[in-house]
């Protein structure tokens, strides 16, 4: 198990049964940013994974 699955499993228990848009999403990850700047780079390569993820589809 990666670190990063804890932080996962724990945002699927809490919030898993709630229904958010793309731009709740988004102001999100700018204001982790914001205060994070350290991870500019991961959230940016996370968002545009999710972007483009149904390009794989094609």
């Amino acid at each position: 198990m990666y670190f990063t699955d804890r932080g996962i499993e724990e945002l699927e228990q809490r919030r898993g049964d709630e229904e958010v848009t793309l731009g709740w999403l988004a102001e999100k990850l700018r204001a982790f940013v914001d205060a994070n700047p350290n991870f500019e780079e991961a959230v940016e390569r996370l968002a545009t994974f999710l972007a483009r993820d149904d390009d794989a589809d094609e």
